[in-house]
């Protein structure tokens, strides 16, 4: 390895420790903000810093007038896991998910700016990993991008473009019984059981998969029954999160199956997305969502790509881990997401 690879590499280890080390929780993002501001500072960056609510800030950095945006989120999931090295391979929780993504951006726009590049901006939003607010608001700050060819998401896809992403379908599932003492059920109904033989039901219907978005699928998050042990139980509910392609019937199907007295109450409804295919680089189905949708709005046609080293795999457990490796490969790759944008 040569020494100015070298000297990247630690350059890149450094600055992912130094943001791993604050526990960035959502709702808590702003413990992040000084290391984060410094290394802008580093950069050269105009910052700008959007109020969203409570501890939490996106910030916008941009070089020049910029026709490339870069963008993910500042928010972790619990718990806290602080960032150790071991070898070639950080350990934390961020690491992937996404500070990692933070630096392997940050790295290319750095490598960009001593190759002579500007035109360029980063974009950290808040509440990613929640209800997308700082996605929402951040949609305020396009009159300062008037000129943006593409938005660049960072997530980790195995160093891929995603093809596109699932929709994302919340369902509660309700049913009603009669309480009754547990030594007399007969005289109650047990509002369990039906729901339980709706869910087996549902196990049993065959999803569809779409070739660019891969397989339909749900999970069954929360399950829900009675008040006491010693009651049968007067109401019943799941709550199911289903990742949805074009054409679903998962909602009609629910529906379909569902018992005298079962009810179907739909919390979230986000729609399945498509990305651009573009050439000379690796693209698969990724099995997660994102604020791409959201924030592809910013780019006046629309034009998005999510991309990033790390795997999603590890992000969200007790083992989030990204290789240094990775991180490299990571800034290399949005390097030439840049350049294919900008046009070279």
């Amino acid at each position: 390895m040569n020494a100015l690879l070298a000297d990247e590499r630690r350059w890149l280890c450094a600055r992912l420790l130094i943001l791993c080390a604050d526990d960035t929780t959502s709702g808590w993002e702003d413990a992040g903000l000084p290391a984060l501001r410094h290394l802008l500072e580093e950069l050269g960056a105009s910052v700008h810093e959007q109020p969203v609510g409570g501890a939490r800030t996106n910030v916008l950095a941009t070089w020049g007038r910029p026709r490339v945006l870069f963008s993910t989120h500042l928010d972790t999931v619990p718990p806290y896991l602080p960032p150790r090295l071991e070898g070639e391979i950080l350990w934390g929780r961020g690491a992937c998910d996404a500070k990692g993504q933070i630096i392997a951006q940050l790295g290319a726009i750095r490598r960009l700016l001593a190759e002579g590049r500007t035109d360029l901006a980063w974009l950290g939003v808040v509440s990613e990993e929640t209800d997308s607010a700082g996605a929402a608001a951040a949609l305020g700050l396009a009159e300062r991008l008037p000129d943006l060819r593409v938005l660049i998401n960072g997530e980790p896809t195995e160093l891929k473009l995603a093809t596109g992403q699932r929709g994302v379908q919340h369902v509660c599932l309700h049913c009603s019984g009669r309480a009754a003492h547990s030594g007399s059920p007969e005289l109650g109904h047990n509002a369990t059981w039906p729901l339980l033989d709706w869910l087996q039901e549902l196990r049993e219907q065959p999803r569809p998969e779409d070739e660019a978005l891969g397989p339909e699928l749900w999970n069954l998050g929360l399950l829900k029954a009675g008040e006491a042990l010693n009651s049968v139980p007067a109401g019943a509910e799941a709550h199911l999160l289903a990742r949805v392609v074009p054409g679903s019937t998962f909602l009609e199907d629910l529906r379909r199956l569902a018992p005298a007295e079962g009810t179907v109450e739909l919390r979230l409804d986000e729609p399945p997305d498509r990305y651009p295919h573009i050439p000379g680089f690796d693209h698969a189905p990724m099995p997660f969502g994102s604020d791409a949708p959201a924030l592809r709005v910013l780019v006046p046609d629309r034009t998005v790509v999510l991309a990033g080293p790390g795997s999603i795999s590890v992000a969200h457990t007790l083992d989030e881990h990204l290789s240094l490796d990775d991180l490299v490969a990571g800034v290399e790759l949005n390097r030439r997401l840049a350049l294919y944008f900008l046009g070279d």
